[in-house]
């Protein structure tokens, strides 16, 4: 279970030197605009990922004064500091030099709602995969090896592409159709068991905002053409060997897994129809779903959901966290504060941050 005992930000956007101890159950910091709420969820999931959920460029989130930003904190009683340069990053974990970001996922597993990375309904395919490839990575973290090395072969089959380079394609072909049907096979084992928890928890009656969502499909799209089996070496080297030609003069590989995406529906209308509420509820429940899955794998990730009332109403807001405060996870929680909360007093703390200082 990931409980964020200790926390203290150093030079994170506005945020310097600000040190708190967090709730294990559940946070609420509250502020006007621009005062720093969001820089505070992102510090959070910068924790866990080593890196921001809001941009690529490291001198975005250093003050321009300053040449490195520190987060630390107690998870579990282990002890985490990533410090950060434009060009560098150092990752300790009790006093030991970190061998790869995954370990600080596996240590702060972070689930985050925020309407600057967007709802996965109705949203780019990339995040698609990313909320998919977020769970299947917790699940089979063993499986991270693979990506890796499916994104390293597929950066080499497009360079020989580029310099119309054939005579090495067949190799890392096939090598690539290997990891290929691995990566399918785990995305699609994954969401059948999505769907079931789905069906599971809309069965027990215990959980009002699946019920009320409606009826909810996904439908994958596994990144091949029609008559590839993804799930098949055969198949799958057969298609790009056979292809080779058109690939190059594509100058890059336009199918496979890294273009796989994911249709959702709900009542029978497929995401593309549905109103912007009804996508953001749909959004709402596949994420909720996802930190489901995992406390039910005994894996308690840390949810992190910014501004919280600028995207969903009261009764929507309280459904939410009536359902994660039964789950037991450490919820993180930002807003204006113009919104009443339905939540604990004893089992909430609640900040203030003004201008970047965060107070009890």
């Amino acid at each position: 279970m990931a409980i964020v005992e200790k926390l203290h930000v150093h030079r994170f956007r506005n945020l310097s030197n600000q040190y708190l101890e967090p709730n294990k159950n559940i946070n609420l910091l509250l502020g006007k605009n621009a005062q720093g709420k969001t820089n505070f969820i992102e510090a959070l999931y910068y924790l866990g990922h080593n890196r921001s959920f809001k941009t690529k460029r490291t001198k975005d989130i250093i003050p321009f004064d300053c040449n490195l930003l520190q987060v630390g904190a107690i998870i579990d009683d282990v002890r985490v500091l990533l410090k950060k340069t434009n060009s560098r990053s150092e990752i300790t974990i009790n006093q030991q030099k970190a061998q790869n970001n995954s370990q600080l996922s596996q240590l702060l597993p972070t689930q985050i709602i925020s309407p600057d990375r967007g709802f996965v309904v109705g949203g780019a395919p990339k995040l698609k995969r990313s909320y998919l490839d977020w769970g299947v990575f917790h699940i089979n973290p063993n499986l991270l090896t693979t990506y890796k090395s499916y994104n390293k072969t597929l950066k080499n089959i497009n360079l020989l592409l580029v310099k119309n380079n054939t005579k090495e394609l067949e190799y890392w072909m096939s090598k690539l159709a290997h990891l290929s049907t691995d990566i399918s096979k785990a995305r699609i084992e994954y969401i059948q068991t999505l769907n079931d928890t789905i069906k599971e928890t809309e069965k027990s009656n215990k959980v009002d905002f699946f019920q009320q969502a409606g009826d909810l499909s996904m439908n994958f799209q596994n990144g091949w053409i029609r008559g590839v089996d993804p799930l098949s070496y055969d198949s799958v080297f057969g298609y790009l060997s056979t292809n080779i030609q058109s690939f190059v003069r594509l100058k890059h590989l336009g199918c496979g897994p890294h273009k796989a995406n994911i249709e959702y529906s709900l009542n029978n209308k497929t995401e593309n129809h549905l109103s912007r509420g009804e996508q953001k509820t749909l959004s709402l429940v596949y994420w909720m779903v996802q930190v489901l899955l995992l406390v039910e794998k005994n894996i308690k990730p840390v949810v992190l959901i910014d501004d919280i009332s600028s995207e969903l109403d009261q009764h929507k807001i309280n459904q939410i966290l009536q359902f994660l405060s039964a789950l037991d996870v450490q919820l993180f929680i930002t807003d204006i504060g113009n919104t009443p909360l339905n939540l604990s007093q004893e089992n909430t703390t609640i900040f203030q941050i003004n201008n970047g200082i965060i107070s009890q």
